[in-house]
């Protein structure tokens, strides 16, 4: 496993880290999610991201439950902004059944913080990440935000400050107004718009990037074939919509370029999956990559792939092929 400095927090943090959003209440999965989690650890995991509108805090009791006796051996990033105890902020829709709001008010990030420390059974957070930008009608002021967040760094409530789905423009407004340690955003060999902003700003101020759904819901696994089907409440059956890649003349396309990388696979000992991995940690930019684990074997997988670096003919030729690949059709 290779490590990599969250900016200039002084923290360092796997390559590779797990993604918790999958962990939801009221599943009779949790034991299977934390022992997935440990085994990440004993791979060399540290990084573990995860959010109280997870399961509605259900995500972050798994977590505390799993790190018990290993607190450090782990780096624990947890998120604040998505609000559900009243009406406080701006409405955010119905999740999972439940009215919530877009708050990044001090007096509600406080609550949360401490609801988050209780949750996961912890004295710090290591990096507390705003969720969502702030929207109308009550859009509180970057400054203000950021004093909040400073406020709870000089408690020694956490460590470090991070954002999450932000413009640039926002980003860069965090980072004006106090000590910005990273940036949380979609990405990958699929989806790379943002190599055209947000990961060479990053690159250029020494903000660390927290990259998720670098594999596409399994679609970057080379596992998706033509025959899977979805269940009916699975929103990869509303693919056309936001996912097209789902679409099976889109999946064959994929397919058909994985088939061309085998001669790497058995050069590098790895699957497609950790290919992917690797190639997405490996850009300008990229400096840690969040992988969502169901079992212990994908755990072992996926951190498998923090300690592959592609040579780099390899990596242009990947980026070669996807640049052929094009875009959905």
């Amino acid at each position: 496993m290779r490590y990599r400095p969250l900016g200039t927090s002084g923290i360092d943090a796997s390559v590779i880290g797990i993604g918790t959003a999958a962990i939801r209440g009221g599943t009779a999965d949790d034991d299977e999610f934390v022992q997935a989690i440990r085994a990440a650890i004993d791979s060399g995991v540290t990084l573990i991201d995860t959010a109280p509108s997870y399961g509605w805090g259900h995500s972050e009791e798994v977590v505390g439950k799993a790190i018990k006796g290993r607190r450090d051996q782990v780096v624990i990033a947890t998120k604040c902004g998505v609000w559900w105890d009243d009406a406080r902020g701006s409405y955010n829709g119905v999740k999972d059944g439940k009215i919530n709001y877009v708050s990044l008010r001090p007096d509600t990030i406080t609550i949360e913080v401490e609801n988050s420390l209780r949750r996961l059974g912890v004295d710090t957070i290591d990096l507390l990440q705003c969720h969502k930008p702030a929207k109308p009608p009550e859009e509180t002021p970057i400054p203000e935000t950021m004093g909040c967040l400073m406020d709870l760094k000089d408690q020694g409530k956490i460590r470090a400050i991070g954002v999450s789905n932000v413009s640039l423009d926002q980003l860069d407004a965090y980072r004006e107004a106090g000590d910005l340690a990273s940036d949380q955003f979609r990405y990958s060999m699929i989806l790379r718009d943002r190599e055209a902003d947000i990961l060479p700003y990053c690159a250029e101020h020494n903000i660390a990037t927290l990259t998720y759904w670098s594999l596409e819901q399994g679609l970057l696994t080379g596992k998706v074939g033509l025959d899977r089907v979805f269940r009916k409440d699975d929103f990869r059956n509303t693919a056309d919509a936001w996912l097209p890649w789902f679409k099976l003349d889109n999946r064959q396309r994929l397919l058909d370029m994985f088939a061309g990388w085998v001669d790497m696979t058995v050069k590098y000992d790895c699957t497609i999956a950790q290919l992917a991995i690797a190639w997405t940690a490996a850009q300008t930019g990229a400096t840690h990559v969040l992988c969502g684990v169901r079992t212990v074997e994908q755990a072992i997988q996926n951190a498998g792939a923090g300690a592959l670096e592609l040579e780099a003919n390899d990596g242009e030729r990947v980026r070669d092929d996807l640049v052929a690949l094009g875009d959905p059709v």
